[in-house]
C-alpha cells in the first residue's frame, strides 16, 4: 500500500532556471510529494529542454507514487523575458536561444495537462506566500539574492505581474542617479549594480585595485577564485574590507526595501537566494539582515518600520516549483 499521498488535487511544479531544471508533485496544502533535479544544458537548445522537463516531470509523478492521471494541472516558472498572458518565452538571457518561445502550450501538449507559465521570481515569491515563510501574511515582497537580483509581489493572494509581464522587477528600481554603477541591464544606478553577487565580487575588485589591504589578496595569489563566498569566509576571519563590502550591500538593500514599502506597504519583506551568508544560522547572516533592518527604520515612516516583518526565506531552493504548483492552483483550483 502507498504512503498517504496528501491533499489532493495535485499540481506539478516545473522551475526552470539556467543551470537545472527543478520539478515536484506538491499538494493543495503546499506539501512537497516529490522532486527532481536535472541539468538544463540550455545551449543545446528548446526542443532538448522541452524533452528534459517531460522527463524530470515523469520522473518526479512517478517518484511521489502518483498516477499522471491524478495530476490535475501544471505550473511552468522560467526567467523573463516573456509574455505571461500568451504563455511565450521571448528573450530570456539565462536560455540564450530559447526566443518567442510558447513553451507553456508546448508542455501541456507533450503532458497533456493544462499548465500556466509565471516568472520565476514570482514563482517563487508565491512558494514563500503559500508555504513558506510569509504562509500568514497578506501581502509580500521577497527579494532573491544571486548572480542578479530577482523580486516577486504578493498582494491577497494576486501576483503582481503588471501590464507587460515585466513586473516586480524591483533588482531594477533606481538608487543612486548621481555617477551610478552600470548594471547589466546597460542602466545605471540600480539596486542589482549595487547589492548583487556580480556587483559584490566587482566592488571588492576595485578596492583591491585601488590598493584596499585585505586578506582577500592572499587568498586570490594562492589560486582562490573571488566569490561571495570566499568574502564571507575572511569576514568571518575578520578582514576590514570583507566587512565593509557585506554590511554596504545590506545598506543598499535596505535602501531598496525602504522604496517598495513606501510603494505597497507589504506586511512582510524576505531575502533568499544563494547570497544571504548563512541565513539565520550563522552570526553573519543574523547581522546581514539586521543591518538591512537597521536602514529601513533610518529611512522608512515610523509605522512602516516598525511594523513591517524582514526576515529570511524558508524554502531554499524549493521555493520556485512548489510556487509554480501553487500558481496552477490558481489558475485551474
Amino acid at each position: 500500500m502507498r504512503p498517504d499521498p496528501g491533499h489532493g488535487p495535485f499540481y506539478l511544479g516545473v522551475d526552470v532556471g539556467g543551470t537545472n531544471i527543478k520539478v515536484g508533485v506538491v499538494d493543495s496544502q503546499a506539501h512537497s510529494l516529490s522532486h527532481v533535479s536535472l541539468p538544463t544544458q540550455p545551449k543545446l537548445g528548446p526542443e532538448v529542454g522541452l524533452r528534459t522537463i517531460c522527463e524530470a516531470s515523469r520522473m518526479a509523478i512517478e517518484q511521489s507514487q502518483l498516477d499522471i492521471s491524478e495530476i490535475h494541472a501544471v505550473g511552468l516558472a522560467t526567467p523573463g523575458t516573456m509574455d505571461i498572458p500568451k504563455g511565450l518565452l521571448l528573450d530570456p538571457p539565462n536560455l540564450p536561444g530559447w526566443t518567442n518561445l510558447p513553451l507553456r502550450d508546448q508542455l501541456s501538449e507533450a503532458l497533456g495537462l493544462p499548465t500556466t507559465l509565471q516568472n520565476d521570481a514570482n514563482a517563487a515569491a508565491y512558494g514563500e506566500f503559500w508555504g513558506g515563510m510569509a504562509r500568514d501574511a497578506t501581502s509580500l515582497v521577497f527579494f532573491t539574492l544571486g548572480t542578479g537580483i530577482g523580486c516577486g509581489i504578493i498582494i491577497g493572494d494576486t501576483i503582481v505581474e503588471g501590464a507587460h509581464s515585466h513586473g516586480a522587477e524591483c533588482g531594477h528600481i533606481i538608487i543612486e542617479m548621481n555617477n551610478g554603477r552600470l548594471c547589466p541591464t546597460g542602466q545605471y544606478g540600480t539596486l542589482e549594480a549595487y547589492a548583487s553577487a556580480k556587483s559584490v565580487v566587482k566592488r571588492c575588485r576595485e578596492a583591491l585595485d585601488d590598493g584596499r589591504e585585505s586578506s582577500i589578496t592572499a587568498e586570490l595569489e594562492k589560486g582562490e577564485k573571488l566569490t561571495p563566498l570566499l568574502i564571507s569566509r575572511m569576514c568571518d576571519a575578520g578582514d576590514e574590507l570583507a566587512e565593509e563590502l557585506i554590511m554596504q550591500t545590506a545598506r543598499y538593500l535596505g535602501v531598496g526595501t525602504t522604496t517598495l514599502m513606501h510603494t505597497i506597504n507589504p506586511e512582510m519583506v524576505l531575502f533568499g537566494g544563494a547570497m544571504t551568508f548563512g541565513r539565520n544560522e550563522t552570526e553573519l547572516g543574523r547581522r546581514f539582515l539586521q543591518e538591512i533592518r537597521n536602514e529601513v527604520k533610518k529611512r522608512a515612516f515610523p509605522v512602516p518600520a516598525e511594523k513591517t516583518q524582514i526576515e529570511y526565506a524558508s524554502l531554499g531552493g524549493d521555493a520556485g516549483y512548489i510556487g509554480a504548483a501553487g500558481c496552477a492552483r490558481l489558475k485551474f483550483p
